[in-house]
């Protein structure tokens, strides 16, 4: 059963040929003998887990079964989960335990999911290989002397080694996207405020945004459909119907328009990667899709624009974390100031405080005007470059990662060079548009490549489906590593 697809996995708990409490049983036995080397979780809840699959299965007796009664996932652990510890994978929260569900949490509580546990990340969401966890990295299932990509790495793994059918994350400049690329699973981005932000811990509140993970475009849409809604607690939440975003699905390819941006095309991009995105793009044509070449000239300002923003409201979002109302404490300290440093010295980790410095300096008198506000304007400028874009195709395409995954500790002294892996997916956080990675083949070492698609704003059922059509003609979402 840990190759069936959320749909088949419905079909069986609806026929009675499975439980929900079996099912739950066989991943978790999976993660205690895969876990251990993998690191893809850092809090399993065996007994909250088979306290909710019996509860699935009094559900589907009773007949008001939903689409995900019954099925295992896990939650990236920065959704606040009620009575279950919310780590962020920082030793500043390493025994927080929220008073209340993230709003995600609840959608799919409401579903009749069962939560298995919280997955793996980079501190804070601020990494792009999950090294940067307190809770040592996550390990790519396909070698795990590679990264499996961050921030979302611990679900992209869980996901990958079939230790969980589905899972979510989140995505702040391609934290979602990213890993499903390096491990070989589908990930998407929704629509910036599409799903809400309520009790997920913020990294950068105007990027972040939560999303799903899947072996397929159909697991995803399955997932995102109740995940998403509207949420009054959350700002930015966006007031639409809700939809079902697996509707699109089936829908012929024939006449679909691929943009293919010259920029995502030039240097930087690795041989074996181009030949992947290649081979896929030929698959789409084969499928009746056209590529025009579009362009996205300010799509190079997308890293330089994003780490101005993003530390500068982390510097802001961080700043509760002082060891007063909760969170990690000096043990020793003289006055309230001290205690203040001494805490957050001790709490947050290396990247975490680069990230705190550098975004209180482009916030500092005398140089906001010089950062901060002209890097919003990038922002705008890169939003009117995709508007114009659409004009001319209805999806964009391009690569996910410039590499296929990278050995543990290869980039992680070198900042800006762990950055630049976010070159292709930064600039759809920056505009808020929504994005996906699918698995469209393998690079160097046999590792997974994967093809990033860009939609127009809550375009999420066509990019979902212009995914599954890819998807029902090849088999590289159906490919699992070897892990027994």
């Amino acid at each position: 059963m840990i190759e069936a697809s959320l749909k088949d996995l419905a079909a069986a708990l609806r026929a009675g040929t499975l439980s929900s409490v079996e099912l739950t049983t066989l991943f978790l036995d999976r993660i205690d003998a895969l876990n251990p080397s993998l690191n893809a979780f850092i809090t399993v809840d065996r007994d909250g887990a088979l306290a909710a699959a019996r509860a699935a299965d009094a559900r589907i007796a009773a007949g008001t079964a939903g689409a995900l009664t019954g099925i295992p996932l896990a939650h990236k652990d920065v959704f606040c989960t009620e009575g279950l510890r919310t780590t962020c994978a920082s030793k500043m929260l390493a025994d927080f335990v929220s008073p209340y569900d993230a709003h995600v949490v609840s959608q799919l509580k409401a579903a009749g999911a069962v939560m298995l546990g919280k997955t793996n990340m980079d501190e804070y969401a601020m990494g792009s290989s999950n090294e940067n966890s307190h809770f040592g990295p996550a390990k790519n299932p396909w070698d795990a002397t590679r990264v499996p990509g961050g921030s979302s790495g611990g679900s992209a793994v869980a996901v990958a080694a079939r230790l969980v059918p589905m899972a979510t994350g989140t995505d702040t400049g391609g934290s979602v996207r990213q890993p499903a690329a390096l491990t070989g699973v589908t990930g998407i981005k929704p629509t910036y405020g599409v799903v809400s932000r309520y009790g997920m811990i913020a990294y950068a509140s105007s990027l972040d945004q939560g999303g799903a993970f899947g072996r397929s475009a159909e697991d995803c849409a399955l997932l995102l459909s109740a995940m998403a809604g509207f949420d009054p607690r959350d700002s930015t939440s966006v007031e639409r119907e809700a939809e079902d975003y697996s509707r699109a699905l089936g829908q012929p390819l024939a006449g679909l328009r691929i943009g293919l941006p010259k920029e995502f095309f030039a240097e930087g991009m690795d041989d074996d990667v181009r030949a992947a995105i290649d081979a896929a793009l030929e698959q789409y044509r084969q499928l009746g899709a056209t590529t025009v070449e579009v362009s996205l000239p300010n799509a190079k300002l997308a890293i330089p624009a994003y780490y101005v923003i993003a530390p500068a409201e982390a510097s802001s979002n961080l700043s509760r974390f002082d060891g007063v109302r909760y969170g990690h404490r000096a043990a020793e300290y003289g006055d309230l100031a001290d205690m203040y440093g001494k805490s957050r010295a001790q709490g947050f980790g290396a990247e975490v405080k680069r990230r705190i410095l550098v975004g209180t300096y482009v916030l500092s008198h005398g140089y906001y005007d010089a950062y901060y506000l002209q890097a919003q304007k990038l922002r705008r400028l890169i939003a009117e470059d995709f508007a114009a874009a659409f004009t001319q195709c209805d999806v964009i395409a391009g690569p996910t990662s410039p590499t296929v995954a990278w050995p543990i500790g290869e980039k992680s002294d070198d900042p800006v060079q762990m950055y630049l892996q976010d070159i292709y997916t930064i600039a759809v956080n920056l505009a808020g548009l929504p994005g996906l990675s699918l698995p469209c083949g393998t690079g160097a070492g046999d590792l997974p490549v994967g093809l990033q698609l860009i939609g127009n704003y809550f375009d999420e059922a066509r990019l979902l489906n212009v995914a599954h059509g890819f998807q029902q003609a090849t088999d590289w979402h159906r490919r699992t590593p070897a892990l027994g």
